[in-house]
């Protein structure tokens, strides 16, 4: 007799041909507690000193002058709109007046100035707040090696 009565008679079994998958689940489980606790570690930052860069000078497109945002070491705001005296303003009115040049000239470039010491914070805030007022990019101010 041949078949699968002969296989049970000899008393051999048939192979398995599944492969057992939860070792792979315990070692799944136990990579993503590890990720899970290493993750928030990697998001605190480090203190780091920034490479000094050769920058390429911003030319502005005919009579479009950039408008210029700056923050001195007091944390006050100035802003310059076509080449005038810079003007004190306050960090709420920054929006508004980037949006009324935008909308007489759209292609005015905006660029942040600000002091070397001033936190980081405050910049992202101001680069948040220009990019609410509709500005596509907002360029950063340096000083060259020479200067």
């Amino acid at each position: 007799m041949s078949g699968p009565q002969a296989t049970r008679k000899n008393g051999r079994r048939k192979p398995m041909a599944e492969i057992n998958v939860v070792p792979y689940i315990d070692v799944t489980l136990v990579l993503l507690i590890i990720f899970m606790i290493t993750t928030p570690m990697l998001q605190t930052g480090v203190q780091v000193e920034l490479p000094q860069a050769e920058s390429a000078t911003v030319e502005s497109e005919g009579d479009n002058l950039p408008v210029i945002v700056s923050i001195n070491e007091q944390s006050q705001y100035f802003i310059t709109i076509d080449d005038k005296e810079p003007e004190l303003i306050q960090p709420e009115e920054v929006e508004g007046r980037v949006m009324a040049v935008l909308n007489k000239k759209p292609k005015t470039q905006v660029l942040i100035g600000a002091y070397k010491g001033i936190d980081y914070g405050v910049v992202v805030t101001l680069m948040a707040g220009l990019k609410n007022a509709g500005v596509s990019s907002v360029g950063l101010m340096t000083k060259s090696g020479e200067q």
